[in-house]
């Protein structure tokens, strides 16, 4: 909730008068904004999202992957990402998918939307300066934190081999 819809929400001092100006002065909200928010109109960040390609959730969807593949040591490459956000697109309604890939900034926007995310360069390093043992290492504990989630099931009965005699 933005900080003009609380300034309507919030209950007046005991003899404060109940007028926009005296919410807008006890809120410290702009005047016309508090005037603006009551008829209705929405705040920046709402009409911000409602154009946006992606929903929340769509969104949050798409880093949790980028997290997880950066975790794995899979890193997605930035141009990549306008293709992952159409395919995932694709799983709506028919009457509410887009028709075009988002556009050529995109990526960056979705970048600066969500500082947690971070672009790094990679090159290849000299082999006798290469180090795994600490990728490996990272690469398990990863791998248990993801193994020991519950809604991950896990089979640890062993299919029975069967041997042909060959004869």
């Amino acid at each position: 909730m933005d900080k003009a819809s609380q300034a309507l929400a919030l209950e007046l001092p005991p003899g404060a008068r109940s007028t926009y100006a005296a919410r807008a002065e006890h809120g410290k909200v702009a005047l016309s904004t508090l005037h603006h928010r009551a008829r209705g109109r929405r705040s920046i960040e709402e009409k911000a999202q409602s154009q946006q390609y992606l929903t929340p959730c769509e969104e949050n969807a798409i880093v949790k992957f980028l997290l997880q593949m950066e975790n794995l040591g899979q890193p997605v490459r930035i141009k990549y990402l306008p293709s992952l956000a159409f395919s995932i697109t694709r799983q709506r309604p028919t009457s509410n998918r887009p028709v075009k890939l988002p556009s050529k900034k995109w990526a960056q926007a979705f970048q600066k939307r969500h500082p947690e995310l971070k672009s790094k360069r990679f090159r290849a390093l000299d082999w006798n300066r290469y180090n795994i043992y600490d990728k490996v290492v990272h690469w398990f504990e990863v791998m248990e934190k993801e193994l020991s989630k519950p809604d991950i099931e896990l089979n640890t009965t062993r299919p029975k081999m069967r041997y042909r005699h060959s004869g």
